[in-house]
């Protein structure tokens, strides 16, 4: 039985972890540290059994130390993070200070109880995104561990320089510390403003699907809960100092990804009529089709045009690889969003 504190723990993949450990690690306590902003949602974790949640902020470096300390905690998984990169574009100081000053504090104060405490293992876990490698041309190789940072958006930057920090303070102090990248995460619990649940919501209420550009960048589509079994693996066996890149093998365009949702949808209100008297704005209630929703919009700036995760090294050196195909993982996050309209409608801007 060991004690986790996880950050963010109230945020998408957070709260995914969450329920993962302690479906497969029942024995073990969390502490769940969220500063509960516009995307944590404590419900998400409120009243799970053998989880307690703390709201604070990761930047207050003696609320770290305190929890450490106290509910001797020796593994911290890092979430915490803000992750819109639209949302950086426009206020890219909440992310530098979230992310870089965020994560520096979890780090000082990691440093301070776990190597000034009594020698027994620790091991501090930083989840990263593969926006940090930037943008590859169609022919380039996917991104490896070994490719060179070039963030191109104010959000990479920030992941990127709080990339470099964990990994100075391995090589400085001495910190047991693992990184994983990912690539773009769906399923359960994402917030509505990233482009699947976003999508998924505006094809049941008929408002338009805007699509950046030609909706040809292409992305590294990752189920939730691959991307969590992968960090248990890092965890479980992965080397101090290491990163792992975690990817869900699956490259697809934007467009596909929009034409694939509007297809769910309708095949969704075929299979159900009691869709149509739920959401009779969608163009599914009337037997129309959701694409005929898409809107072409401005790129949005310094848009990377396409990502891509080798993921060999976690396939040969923790056992990883991921669970299902897209097909499969889309069916069933459709499935929960609509099983949960609960969840995500109070979350929506008002009057939509």
């Amino acid at each position: 039985m060991q004690t986790l504190l996880v950050t963010g723990g109230a945020g998408f993949i957070g709260t995914n972890f969450v329920h993962y450990w302690r479906r497969h690690h029942g024995d073990d306590r969390i502490i769940v540290l969220d500063a509960l902003t516009y995307a944590g949602v404590a419900a998400n974790v409120a009243g799970l059994d053998g989880v307690t949640l703390v709201e604070g902020d990761i930047r207050d470096t003696d609320l770290v130390e305190r929890l450490l300390r106290d509910e001797d905690v020796r593994t911290l998984v890092h979430f915490a993070a803000e992750s819109h990169v639209d949302r950086s574009i426009s206020g890219p100081d909440a992310f530098v200070s979230t992310n870089v000053i965020g994560t520096h504090s979890l780090l000082k104060a990691a440093r301070t109880v776990w190597l000034g405490g009594d020698g027994r293992g620790h091991r501090f876990h930083h989840v990263s995104t593969d926006e940090v490698y930037g943008s590859l041309e169609p022919e380039d190789p996917a991104f490896s561990e070994t490719t060179p940072y070039a963030p191109n958006s104010p959000y990479s930057a920030s992941k990127a320089a709080s990339d470099h920090l964990v990994r100075a303070y391995h090589h400085t102090y001495g910190l047991d510390v693992t990184t994983s990248n990912c690539s773009n995460n769906y399923g359960p619990y994402q917030f509505p403003e990233k482009l699947i649940p976003l999508f998924l919501i505006n094809c049941l209420h008929g408002r338009p699907l805007p699509i950046y550009g030609d909706g040809m960048n292409v992305r590294d589509w990752l189920h939730v809960e691959d991307h969590c079994r992968g960090i248990e693996k890092v965890l479980e066996v992965g080397e101090p100092g290491e990163t792992y890149n975690i990817g869900g093998g699956e490259e697809v365009p934007n467009l596909v990804i929009i034409d694939r949702i509007c297809e769910a949808v309708d095949r969704a209100f075929a299979s159900d009529p009691a869709l149509a008297e739920r959401f009779p704005d969608a163009p599914a209630a009337s037997g129309k089709n959701s694409a005929s929703l898409k809107t072409f919009v401005e790129d949005r700036a310094g848009h990377d045009r396409r990502y891509a995760i080798d993921e060999r090294k976690a396939r040969e050196c923790l056992g990883y690889e991921p669970s299902r195909d897209f097909e499969t993982g889309l069916a069933q996050t459709l499935d929960w969003y609509l099983q949960n309209e609960s969840w995500w409608r109070p979350l929506l801007p008002p009057g939509k």
